[in-house]
């Protein structure tokens, strides 16, 4: 029996993991939990995000721009995030709508693809 998602990664280039707790820290507000000793020598680093966690690790020859992959994170006032990364110089892209959302969507700095969700009362 599934009881839920524990966590997801997504991967940056090797090296940019400060540039990388930048964003999803200081900017989406993401906190870093510490990696357990066993994996703290492979790059990367782990971040809560609600009940769940985003494991951000590190990978080199991958296009991120080419994928379709994302993380959709569920919010509360999809204007303010929205405003919040346009003023960052984020470029955001409408997302196709779906019934009982709102939505859109933009890429990180590493080109990973991130999707922003509100449920519409």
């Amino acid at each position: 029996m599934v009881v839920g998602l524990h966590h997801a990664q997504i991967t940056i280039p090797k090296g940019l993991e400060d540039q990388g707790k930048r964003f999803y820290c200081d900017i989406l507000g993401f906190t870093e939990k510490e990696k357990p000793e066993s994996l703290q020598g492979r790059g990367g680093f782990w971040l809560a995000a609600g009940d769940a966690e985003v494991h951000v690790g590190t990978e080199e020859g991958f296009d991120r721009t080419t994928t379709k992959a994302h993380l959709a994170y569920e919010v509360t006032d999809l204007g303010k995030w929205k405003q919040k990364l346009e003023k960052e110089g984020i470029e955001i892209l409408e997302g196709i709508p779906i019934p009982g959302f709102d939505r859109f969507e933009f890429r990180d700095p590493f080109g990973n693809r991130i999707e922003m969700i509100q449920r519409i009362t």
